[in-house]
């Protein structure tokens, strides 16, 4: 616990906003091209360097991609806040009597809902914490809160290696920007190869099991929190305004919706493949599940005005990420720092030290999205050069990314908004919880 404190003291002495951090990483690499490149044949000048950090701002395929990855937090964010999902959230309440029991059983269904969709995973893991210290509070039940709430949190540690991970879906579609470089990589290769479906099912064993133990030998208290209460409010709806309330509509436009990405997915191709699993085609069916669900417009926009502002992070900082690669690219940088991790690497560790610098660039830059954009170029030519395998160190990188949100609080916001925790109560589970992670992640980068 003291550990987690000192860890919790120097990131609020040190980390400012996660805005202010990628503008610092902006003028970092400003000055980097401008002395790093010198001994290259091309000498830059700061008017040239604008000029590729401005390129890479605006570069179209970047921001299509910014574009998808908000919508994925956004519309995961409103279907986790359906009656549906919330109707499964209570049924499981009623199990969670004691610490052990609720940490188990939360980080259970967090990291399996996670593995389909973060945005989904996050809030349905914060709810379903919420839900829980609520049951407590009404029950009289002791629990120890802050476990529960680490455990609502534990799905941010698997989402990268899951169906929404954004470096595994992003390089299966046509078109991505590094297709010049690795082509199009199914997602039978990333997500759904041997290594990661081995270790997910092992971190969906060994997790909970932790978390039940350290439920077993925590200190436990009564705790109060406000029930929350769905309220019903006796409205007269007039005139056009029947169309925003209107079930059948929103049954048809959702279920056309959903039924044209079945035909997709199963019926038009010869084959089903894991091909079809691009950011727009998981976008497509949480569209089509997140209006069937909200039974009307009104619902759902309603929703949607909740659950958008967590995508406010990835509207304004995506495209400073994107402009940091442009000017790494067009400067040359990626080649220099390829060279360096061949230079210290082999074909046994350079997943390891993949792993390791994704987990240090993620608490500076505390995207998934983002993160691609300014590492991939550089572990896609360094992983070329050494005759690595491209799908394994893409993993690499998205096990890295994930496995230190448990220690870098950004996305932990949402969490701690619903639950009324704060970082420091989570964080000494957390970082249990990234120890952990981190020998099987690890473990299977070696033996695989």
């Amino acid at each position: 616990m003291q550990f987690a404190k000192k860890i919790e003291s120097i990131f609020k002495k040190t980390l400012p906003a996660p805005f202010t951090i990628a503008v610092l990483l902006t003028f970092t690499t400003i000055v980097l091209a401008l002395f790093v490149t010198e001994d290259t044949y091309t000498k830059y000048n700061i008017i040239n360097i604008l000029e590729f950090w401005e390129r890479g701002i605006w570069h179209p395929p970047l921001l299509v991609f910014a574009i998808q990855m908000m919508l994925m937090l956004v519309l995961g964010h409103v279907l986790a806040l359906t009656k549906p999902i919330n109707f499964i959230i209570n049924k499981f309440t009623s199990f969670c009597t004691n610490t052990a029991k609720s940490a188990s059983i939360i980080t259970f269904f967090t990291l399996l809902v996670s593995f389909f969709n973060w945005g989904l995973g996050l809030i349905f893991g914060a709810i379903f914490a919420r839900k829980v210290g609520e049951f407590a509070t009404k029950n009289n039940i002791k629990i120890n809160y802050p476990l529960i709430g680490a455990a609502g949190y534990s799905g941010l540690m698997v989402w990268h290696g899951g169906i929404s991970g954004s470096a595994p879906i992003k390089i299966a579609e046509e078109g991505h920007f590094l297709a010049d470089k690795i082509g199009v990589i199914s997602q039978s290769e990333t997500i759904f190869s041997s290594m990661n479906i081995t270790l997910s099912i092992i971190l969906l064993i060994t997790l909970p099991l932790l978390m039940y133990w350290l439920g077993s030998n925590s200190k436990e208290k009564n705790i109060k929190l406000t029930i929350s209460e769905n309220k019903k409010y006796n409205k007269t709806i007039h005139g056009a305004e029947k169309l925003n309330h209107s079930n059948l509509i929103a049954y048809l436009f959702g279920g056309i919706i959903l039924l044209f990405a079945f035909y997709k997915a199963f019926v038009l191709p010869d084959k089903i493949s894991t091909s079809i699993i691009t950011p727009n085609y998981i976008n497509l069916v949480l569209l089509g599940f997140g209006i069937v669900f909200h039974q009307n417009f009104y619902n759902f926009l309603k929703a949607i005005d909740n659950a958008i502002k967590g995508a406010s992070g990835i509207l304004i900082q995506f495209p400073l990420y994107f402009g940091i690669m442009g000017i790494m690219k067009d400067a040359g940088m990626v080649q220099i720092m390829s060279d360096f991790f061949v230079n210290i690497s082999n074909e046994v560790t350079f997943p390891i030290f993949t792993f390791i610098s994704a987990g240090v660039v993620n608490i500076f830059v505390p995207s998934g999205g983002g993160q691609w954009a300014i590492q991939g170029p550089i572990i896609i030519d360094a992983a070329s050069q050494l005759g690595v395998s491209i799908p394994k160190s893409v993993m690499a990188l998205a096990y890295g990314d994930q496995i230190t949100n448990m220690l870098q609080p950004f996305w932990a916001l949402p969490l701690l908004g619903i639950t009324g925790l704060k970082a420091k109560e989570i964080l000494p589970f957390t970082l249990i919880l990234l120890i952990a992670g981190s020998v099987i992640f690890i473990g299977g980068l070696l033996i695989f």
